[in-house]
């Protein structure tokens, strides 16, 4: 297993370009990580890294052990996929990315119950708003809302989300409650944004009498958290634009009211991601067929608890 292991810290090394981080991905310090490496090239007889204070590249002989190591590994993989598909008792560690909102309410509360029927499974959850990479970050699957770039991966479809504008009853008394997306730029209302580095410009899509439009709605107050944008929507900020599942309690509750009702938000896809590889892992598609339907219906039943205009 020690050729394995060390092959596994070489691809991981190379995707992320780092030996700390393959390290900190591999829960293993950077000293092991390091002698695994020298390990490997040892056995090699080649340099698989050019190393400085600064930087790690792959050299022109790592470069070629790197798509070999990929599939040695995926090799093993596929066996051990196998071999537990027979005795019905995966293992080992699952890593799961989700937008934070996503995972704190609708992912982290059906891992206990997951890993209740599965003791040999260890679930990696990472909870972050932004885009992530399956590949370099080293992940099983990806929980996302919207569209993804990336067409070379499959997608499991769980359901349409639906959105809502909305503010805190202080905010409206103060600006009045806008009826439509027109009204929200020409009045000028205080719109959170949620974005990260590198985002185009910021546009909400709403449905019109005539069909989805894109509004440039401005304000002085971004971020990268969608949490972040509810708490200053409660505390009278301004106007944000957020999944219902996130708000449908303080909407019940009262603390937050629907605006621009005349052009509601359009719903937006929530969906996983995954390659074909790692659909293959029993853990993984169990983990999904585990989440998918529960998930789906906590996002039914918190329109239905918002009770928004129709």
């Amino acid at each position: 297993m020690s050729y394995l292991d060390n092959i596994r810290t070489f691809v991981r090394v190379y995707e992320l370009g780092s030996m700390s981080a393959a390290g900190r991905d591999l829960r293993i310090s950077p000293a092991v990580t390091s002698s695994r490496i020298s390990q490997l090239e040892s056995h090699l007889g080649v340099r698989l890294f050019q190393r400085t204070t600064r930087s790690l590249t792959p050299t022109e002989q790592g470069k070629a052990f790197y798509g070999g190591a990929c599939e040695i590994l995926e090799s093993v993989e596929s066996a051990e996929a196998q071999i537990v598909d027979i005795t019905d008792n995966p293992r080992g560690s699952l890593y799961v990315a989700a937008p934070l909102g996503v995972g704190r309410r609708l992912i982290a509360p059906q891992v206990p119950g997951f890993l209740g029927e599965y003791p040999e499974v260890q679930v990696r959850l990472r909870l972050t708003d932004r885009k992530v990479d399956l590949t370099t970050e080293g992940l099983d699957l990806a929980f996302f809302l919207g569209q993804p770039e990336d067409s070379n991966l499959r997608i499991r479809k769980i359901a349409d989300v639906e959105r809502v504008l909305c503010a805190s009853p202080a905010y409206v008394a103060a600006r009045g409650n806008p009826a439509t997306g027109e009204e929200l730029v020409s009045k000028g209302h205080e719109c959170l944004s949620l974005r990260f580095p590198g985002a185009q410009e910021f546009q909400w899509r709403l449905m019109t009498a005539e069909g989805p439009r894109r509004f440039r709605v401005s304000g002085r107050y971004e971020s990268d958290d969608g949490d972040v944008l509810t708490d200053w929507a409660l505390s009278g900020q301004g106007i944000a634009m957020k999944p219902v599942f996130e708000v449908a309690d303080h909407i019940a509750a009262g603390r937050l009211v629907p605006v621009a009702t005349g052009t509601p938000p359009e719903p937006i896809q929530m969906a996983c991601l995954y390659t074909h590889r790692r659909r293959q892992d029993p853990k993984t598609r169990l983990f999904m067929e585990y989440v998918v339907g529960r998930i789906g219906d906590v996002v039914r039943d918190s329109s239905l608890q918002a009770q928004l205009p129709r």
